[in-house]
Formats: C-alpha cells, sequence, structure tokens
C-alpha cells in the first residue's frame, strides 16, 4: 500500500532475521496440462480460459522475454544512470498528488510515469468519483459489474493525468480484525478470483495500467511490515494465490510486492514468489514493484523479481549502480527489470508522450456509483415487512446517528477519495419521502464533540484562528464535578496543535503524514477540518490544560472540544424521544476503518450498542443501517425490526440508501463474508499464532478452511453465512439436473419469483469433496463455492439457469506432486441461496464412469 511511510502505528514489534525459503511450498505443477493452466473465470460457472501448464512436472523458470525492436533499441542506448532512474520513484514536480512518480528519460522520448491509489476512486489532489468500497461491488456477485467499475476508474485515471492504478487488491477477508478488508473482495477464493479479472479488464481496456496487490498473504494491517507468515503448499495455492492468478491470466500490467514476509523471506525479495509461481507458472509477462517502503536490500529484492522499488530510490538508485559495478549485481538483472518495464508501457502505449487524454465524465461516475451501491446494498433483517417503507411508515421517520447527516463516503487510506459531491442519508430520505411525509433527526452519539467547558481563565477553544507564522498558545484549568468518562476531540488543519491535560499529550503527533488516513466519519469533521480524539478517565477536580498552535506558511483553524457523561445522557435522550415520536425510526451506525491499523473489536464502536439498545426499546420498528467495513457482532439484533448493510457506500450512498429502504430497488447485496456470531467463534480467534502472530510468525492454521469453509469444518452456526442476503420477495428453486461438459460440469436448475415484486437473487452453487482424493488424505472443505448466477424476475417469472463447474474449481493442489488433481468419483453439487440455505441437492461422477 502506498505511502507507507506515512502511517501512524505502533512499530516496537520486530520480526526474527530471514531464513531461507522452503521453495517446496511454492514449487508448482506436474502432470495434466489442463488442470495445471491458469485459469481465468470471467463469470460465476463459466467457462475457463486455460494457457499451458509449463512443462517436466517442475517450475519452468522463465525465459528470456523477446523483446521488441523498440525496446530492445532503447535498452542498448539507455546508460545505467538512466536505466537505474526507471526502476525507482521520485518526487513528482508537477504536484499532483498521486502516490508515485517515475521520472521519464527525455534524451530518449521516455515519458514520466504517474502512479496513482484507486481502491474505489482515483485518488489525486482533485476532486474524483467516490465509487463504493471494493467489498461493497463484491456484494453484488457480479462481474459485469466489477468490469463497468474498472471502467471507470480506468477512464478517470487517464482523465486526471495517471498512467498506473495501484489497485485492485485482492488479498482474502482471513480475519474480521484487518484493517482493510472493505478494500478488497471476499473470504472465497473463487469469488475473488472473478472479480479481481473483470475489474483489471475494464481498467485495462481504458488504457491505465492495473497492479493487481498485494502479492502474498497481506491479510491485516497489524505488523504488516515485519510479520512472517506461513503457509502450507496447498493453502496458497487453493486460497490467497487463486486470485492473483485470475489477474495475471486477465493481463494484468503490474504487480506489488507485499511488506510482509512469506516462510522468512521478504515478499519482495521472494523468488519463489515473484520468479518460480508468478513468471515461471503463471506466464506474467508485467513488472513487479514494491509496496512503498517494502524493499530491504538492493541486489537480493532485484535478483528475486522485484523490477521496481516505489516511492524512493533507497536500494535501486544509487545504491544499485554501485551494485553494478563493483559486480555485486550482474548488469544483465537490469536490464532484464528495464525490459519488463518498458515492454509492460509499450504494451500500454506508454513510451509516447501521450497527445490527448480523455476529458472526466463525472455523470457516468456517479450512475455507476449509484448503481454499484443500489446492487451492493444487502438486507441481512426483515421481519414484520418493515421494509419497504410504505404508507404510514414512510410518512413518519426519525433518523438517528451521526452517519444519517453526515454522508459517509470511504474508508480512510488509500482507498479515501475526495468526491465531486456527496449528499446525507437526512436529505436524500427527506427528498424521496416528500413534503407530507415529517422526517425528524436526532443525533444518538456526537463523534466531534460538543464546545469544551469553560477554563480558567476564560478562552473560547471553540473556533481560534491562528494567522500564518504565528504561535498561539494557552495554558488553564478544567474542572470537573464527578468522576467520567471524557473524549476530547481537536479538529484543526495544517499541523495538529499541540495540546496536554495534566501533562499528558492527548494527540501524539507520530510519523508520517497527518491526514493520510483520514476518511470514514469520525476523522474529518463536515467543514473538512481533520479530527482527532482522545479518550481519558478523568476523576472529579482541577485539570490543567496546555494548548500550542503554529499557524505554519498557510494560517491555521482548530477548535477543542468534549464529550462527557452529561452530553451523551442528553444525545440519547434526544434521540429516545425522536424515536418514540416516529412510526418508523431509521438509525445509521458506522465504525471507521483504515490502511494502516486493524480493528480491535468486532463490536460496533463508541457507545452505538447503547444506543440501539435505547432506539429499539422505544421503537420497536426500527432499522439499522449498518456503515461499516467488515463483520459486527450484533448483541441487540434480535430488537430490531430490519437490519441493511450499506458498508462504505461512495458518493451516492444517500441516495442508494433511500432507493433500498423506500423499495424503489430490491436490495441486491449478498455476503462476500461470514458474520460470526460472538469474537471468539470464527477462523482466527483464539490462537494468537493464527492472528496477530507470535513473536513475529503468524501461522494460517486453518489451512484451506477459509471463510465459510471453516464455519462449515467446525459445525459452527454464524450470524449471518456467507451469501446471505434477503430481497423484498420470495424465491424457489427446482429441478436440478447436471450434465458433462468439456470443462467440468453444468448444473441446470429452475428459480421461481414467487412473489408480488420484482427483486434479486443470487443463486449460488457449492460442491462437496472428492473421495479419491480423500482416500489420498489430501485435505478438502466440505463445501466449496463453485459458481454463482445474479438473477433479476419479475413476479411470477421463472427461469432455466445453467451454471459451468470447472475442472479447476473440482481440483484440489497435492502437496505431495506439487500439482493441481482432479478430484474423481461420485460428486455433489448444492444450489441454493447462501451457504447455509441449500434447497436443491444432486451427484454425478466425475472422471472415468
Amino acid at each position: 500500500m502506498p505511502h507507507a511511510a506515512s502511517q501512524e502505528q505502533d512499530e516496537s514489534a520486530t520480526a526474527p532475521a530471514p531464513r531461507p525459503t522452503r521453495r517446496r511450498l511454492l514449487l508448482t505443477l506436474a502432470g495434466a496440462a489442463a488442470l495445471s493452466a491458469v485459469t481465468a473465470v470471467t463469470a460465476g460457472g463459466g467457462r475457463a480460459v486455460a494457457a499451458p501448464a509449463p512443462p517436466g512436472g517442475r517450475t519452468a523458470r522463465p525465459a528470456a522475454a523477446r523483446l521488441s525492436e523498440r525496446v530492445s533499441a532503447l535498452l542498448a542506448r539507455l546508460t545505467l544512470d538512466e536505466k537505474t532512474a526507471l526502476l525507482h520513484g521520485a518526487t513528482d514536480p508537477a504536484g499532483l498528488g498521486q502516490a508515485g512518480y517515475v521520472p521519464g528519460i527525455p534524451r530518449l522520448g521516455i515519458p514520466a510515469l504517474r502512479l496513482a491509489d484507486g481502491p474505489a476512486g482515483v485518488r489525486v489532489v482533485r476532486r474524483a468519483t467516490a465509487l463504493p468500497a471494493p467489498v461493497m461491488l463484491a456484494a453484488a456477485f457480479d462481474p459485469a459489474l466489477a468490469r463497468a467499475y474498472g471502467q471507470v476508474i480506468g477512464h478517470e485515471g487517464r482523465a486526471l493525468g495517471q498512467d498506473v492504478l495501484l489497485s485492485p487488491m485482492v488479498n482474502l477477508i482471513r480475519t474480521p480484525y484487518a484493517g482493510r478488508n472493505f478494500e478488497t473482495f471476499s473470504e472465497d477464493p473463487l469469488l475473488s478470483a472473478d472479480l479481481v479479472a473483470e475489474e483489471i479488464r475494464g481498467i485495462q481496456g481504458e488504457g491505465l495500467v492495473a497492479t493487481v496487490k498485494h502479492l502474498a498473504l497481506n491479510n491485516q494491517e497489524h505488523d504488516r511490515m515485519s510479520v512472517d507468515v506461513r503457509a502450507g503448499e496447498q493453502t496458497l495455492h487453493e486460497t490467497e494465490l487463486r486470485g492473483f492468478e485470475a489477474a495475471v491470466a486477465a493481463g494484468a500490467g503490474a504487480v506489488m510486492a507485499a511488506y510482509n514476509k512469506v516462510d522468512g523471506v521478504h515478499a519482495t525479495e521472494n523468488s519463489a514468489l515473484l520468479t518460480d509461481v508468478l513468471r515461471g507458472l503463471w506466464g506474467f509477462d508485467g513488472w513487479v514493484m514494491s509496496d512503498w517502503g517494502a524493499v530491504h536490500s538492493t541486489d537480493a529484492a532485484l535478483t528475486a523479481g522485484c523490477d521496481m522499488e516505489m516511492p524512493g530510490g533507497t536500494y535501486f538508485g544509487a545504491a544499485l549502480r554501485r551494485a553494478v559495478t563493483e559486480g555485486r549485481v550482474p548488469r544483465d538483472a537490469v536490464d532484464t527489470a528495464v525490459g519488463r518495464l518498458l515492454s509492460a508501457r509499450e504494451r500500454f502505449g506508454l513510451l509516447d508522450e501521450a497527445t490527448t487524454r480523455p476529458a472526466r465524465d463525472a455523470a457516468a461516475g456517479a450512475r455507476l456509483a449509484l448503481r454499484v451501491a443500489t446492487a451492493g446494498a444487502t438486507l441481512l433483517r426483515n421481519t414484520a415487512r418493515t421494509l419497504p417503507l410504505t404508507g404510514r411508515a414512510a410518512r413518519s421517520i426519525a433518523v438517528i446517528g451521526p452517519s444519517g447527516a453526515v454522508p459517509f463516503v470511504s474508508g480512510g487510506g488509500s482507498a479515501h477519495v475526495v468526491p465531486d459531491t456527496a449528499t446525507s442519508p437526512l436529505d436524500a430520505l427527506r427528498t424521496r419521502a416528500g413534503a407530507r411525509a415529517t422526517v425528524t433527526y436526532a443525533l444518538g452519539e456526537d463523534p466531534y464533540g460538543k464546545p469544551l467547558p469553560a477554563t480558567r481563565p476564560a478562552r473560547d477553544l471553540d473556533a481560534v484562528g491562528v494567522a500564518a507564522h504565528e504561535t498561539w498558545s494557552h495554558r488553564g484549568t478544567l474542572t470537573t464535578t464527578a468522576d467520567d468518562d471524557w473524549s476530547f476531540f481537536v479538529h484543526y488543519s495544517g499541523t495538529r496543535p499541540r495540546i496536554t491535560l495534566d501533562g499528558d499529550d492527548l494527540f501524539p503527533v507520530r510519523p508520517g503524514v497527518a491526514g493520510y488516513f483520514t476518511g470514514g466519519l469520525g476523522g474529518r469533521a463536515a467543514d473538512g477540518l481533520s479530527v482527532r480524539r482522545a479518550d481519558r478517565r478523568l476523576a472529579a477536580g482541577t485539570h490543567t490544560l496546555t494548548v500550542t498552535a503554529r499557524g505554519g506558511a498557510q494560517g491555521q483553524l482548530f477548535r477543542l472540544r468534549a464529550a462527557n457523561g452529561a452530553t451523551r445522557a442528553a444525545d440519547l435522550a434526544e434521540a429516545v424521544t425522536a424515536a418514540r415520536a416516529a412510526h418508523s425510526a431509521v438509525l445509521f451506525a458506522y465504525e471507521d476503518a483504515t490502511e494502516g491499523r486493524d480493528r480491535t473489536s468486532l463490536a460496533l464502536p463508541g457507545r452505538q450498542e447503547a444506543l440501539i439498545e435505547a432506539v429499539t426499546a422505544a421503537n420497536p420498528r426500527t432499522t439499522v443501517v449498518l456503515n461499516t467495513s467488515s463483520a459486527v457482532t450484533m448483541p441487540w439484533l434480535a430488537k430490531t425490526a430490519a437490519v441493511l448493510q450499506m458498508y462504505y457506500p461512495g458518493q451516492e450512498g444517500a441516495a442508494a440508501t433511500a432507493a433500498v429502504l423506500f423499495g424503489d430497488a430490491d436490495p441486491g447485496g449478498r455476503l462476500t463474508q461470514t458474520f460470526p456470531a460472538t469474537e471468539e467463534r470464527h477462523p482466527t480467534a483464539g490462537d494468537p499464532r493464527r492472528y496477530p502472530g507470535k513473536d513475529g510468525v503468524e501461522e494460517y492454521g486453518e489451512g484451506i478452511h477459509v471463510g465459510h469453509r471453516w464455519y462449515d469444518a467446525h459445525d459452527e452456526t454464524p450470524l449471518f453465512p456467507f451469501g446471505h442476503g434477503l430481497s423484498y420477495t420470495t424465491f424457489v428453486y427446482a429441478a436440478p439436473w447436471i450434465t458433462r461438459a468439456d470443462d467440468g460440469l453444468d448444473i441446470a436448475f429452475t428459480v421461481v419469483n414467487t412473489g408480488t415484486r420484482t427483486g434479486i437473487e443470487v443463486a449460488q452453487v457449492y460442491a462437496g469433496p472428492s473421495p479419491d482424493l480423500a482416500a489420498l488424505g489430501i485435505d478438502q472443505p466440505r463445501r466449496i463455492l463453485a459458481g454463482y448466477r445474479r438473477l433479476r424476475l419479475a413476479p411470477g417469472e421463472q427461469r432455466r439457469v445453467t451454471v459451468r463447474v470447472t475442472a479447476r474449481t473440482l481440483s484440489s493442489w497435492d502437496p505431495a506432486r506439487h500439482r493441481w488433481v482432479l478430484g474423481t468419483g461420485r460428486r455433489r453439487l448444492w444450489v441454493g441461496s447462501s451457504s447455509r440455505a441449500l434447497h436443491l441437492t444432486a451427484e454425478t461422477r466425475v472422471g472415468a464412469p
């Protein structure tokens, strides 16, 4: 993830020194070419596109790339200084605000290269279309929509002066605590592979280079720069690597190597990953760049297959030139890296200065943002037909919660985009309800604080302007009348003021770029000022408060605010009163997640659970709308009437929320991650070796049983299963029939809309294990997602659906023979609406009769 230097994190933990890679974990295919082929499924259950497997049963080391005449001529003319200049980043003199910049070589007409963050829209200093988070895109189970999502980003990236997109992220959702779960797709390898392939095709179809990240096993933020991840060979190939493989098959131009170590070796130095698998097995012909600050050596990284160091040239600049002249790095290793880079740039037309770039199409971006947010809206609970809001329920509504009145657009870190425009759910609901409806609002819980009680000497700390190059200071006392839990908030522009309470720095400035991780709701006030929060337990008495603010070159505005027991009680009482007075209550709950830190709990942060308990007690017709990044626990669930998961919905999230609540659109999303019932029962719970790691080492002890597979293996009942999501209508399934296909099996079945409304259904196919592989001792999940189909059906409409289950999906990786093996014998397929709502069953024999 770019801008690593800007993160705010605890770096006290250290990892053990690297040790040699156990290449056997990554050594590759032998045997059947059809099964060892790279597979790119372009739709759930669609036909696979295969590339030949390397011969001979072992990893095929990539042959030297055949360069075009133009690239060969450029290589011959480039000096060593010029070659190394192409292999690392530098400061952009144009100041466009993107994540990375590589200078060009004007002497040879090679233009500069600009690289922008972009998981949910192009992140530069200018406004751009803020799309829903990728996890919300994934909830649609629609590869065609993923391609359209990529097309919007690709077009905007080119229009905004960028050449390379540092996206998409395809690391699996392995632990619900991971801070970047909203930036990626799913816990399921098949679904992730389908979606990343289509998004890449969309991005690159517009001429922007896609960079799939982070290779590999970068599934958490905790100690992400140092943790040593251990995963077995079968686990790697059947889970985490499948999405990267699909990205390569889709033609990804670049790959980003992760921060973490894999089996004792930094990912940027791991030749088993970057050379043996990525290039040798999969045939990748683009270039590998490091994550920002992830290179730790010169010769080891370059010779392992990392071609570009970002964002600077600590190891691939002067140090690389010295290593070449001293003979520690062969010149042909530099030529190989430069040749890869130039070849990829030639493929995308990036060896010539762009004479024209497309104009932005903000309207098209907004339309796609609304389409994705609506398609990914996931209805988790709906009792007594609470939703959609109609009749009296739509004419008297209390909107409660801070994210009801402030647009919740995106998470923090590289996924944060400043939108063209964004409205609040409150405004969208009022507009949709119309003039005859009464829509009231109550804050419920304050994420920004109230003006600080008077200090002595008296000083207004709620709106302080500091002139450029001036220093402003205050020293006073704050008196509290009882022991209480306080929250302090500083809102500021420029450099964060230094504020101490009884000598304790409330908002310490850690190394990094202020505001980089701003996103969500609590990190920025409605007027754009950055917000930081500090919680303290204060005893009754007098406390010393100091404030020092520096205006800097631009001057500064700041305010200091607070919340305590009395202000919280008043906010809660206001919310209860509003809920009781309305026919329907819509309570918006949220959590701020960001790159750079993991979540510390699966509960809603702050006192939101108490708010939900109080509001649902006052009004049993309460719908909870969740703007959360990943799974949350819900001890309050049974008291709600409905729960709608809206994730981080982008700039059109309010309009999409209103459309779903009022029934203008059917909630089209399904969960791409399992929601656990408690903090103690999920795949990474209870064992620190699995998460967050012990002594710097993290073990993927769950093996191939990721996500919903783990819940099946342990007979664990989740809060909500993978694939779950409700419609405003009902469906029935019938008449399953399996036939053999050229590449696997086809299962046909009928789906009927038995309700009175047009609705969305996501039919899902799951496959059981192979008895023949079980006899060989190869571990297999109880069920795997084998295909799916998103359907829109009118009332009474029925449709015969056929889903392809590919031979690759029916295969397992044999760690003894280091190859894919088709799972022959009697195989069972299930069809249903989630991993736990399986309505149909059919069996057939795979392999020779």
